[in-house]
């Protein structure tokens, strides 16, 4: 099996146009999502991010703070899967919750490396 990651980006303000019912029929099914992948053995880890926080980068030697908060669409969560291929990776997104309720929900799928052909380290993990 390959590790995959999951980035869920989202308009900022994308949830405040549900309800009360539908965001916890939304949570509920994000919750059930978490469990079947979790039965199969394809789920690492999964959490919602805050919708706040600050871009970094350094130029000309110089550390740039940037505050997220002005950005119209942000990561909103990410899950990190096992799958067998980029195809696998591609189905378990396009079965997220987050498509059903915010039609404006992106999934980014990308392949973890996990360890570098040149050297051969294996970088750590908790699982």
């Amino acid at each position: 099996m390959k590790e995959f990651m999951l980035y869920i980006r989202n308009k900022k303000d994308a949830k405040e146009t549900l309800t009360a019912e539908e965001h916890l029929s939304f949570i509920k099914k994000c919750e059930h999502y978490i469990g079947l992948l979790k039965e199969e053995n394809k789920l690492i880890a999964a959490q919602p991010l805050i919708r706040e926080g600050v871009f970094i980068s350094k130029a000309n030697n110089e550390w740039i703070e940037k505050n997220i908060s002005n950005d119209p669409e942000v990561q909103v969560g990410y899950y990190h899967i096992r799958a067998t291929d980029l195809t696998e990776a591609i189905n378990i997104a396009k079965n997220n919750p987050e498509f059903e309720f915010v039609p404006s929900a992106s999934i980014e799928v990308r392949q973890v490396k996990t360890k570098e052909k040149e050297t051969g380290f294996v970088y750590p993990k908790n699982s």
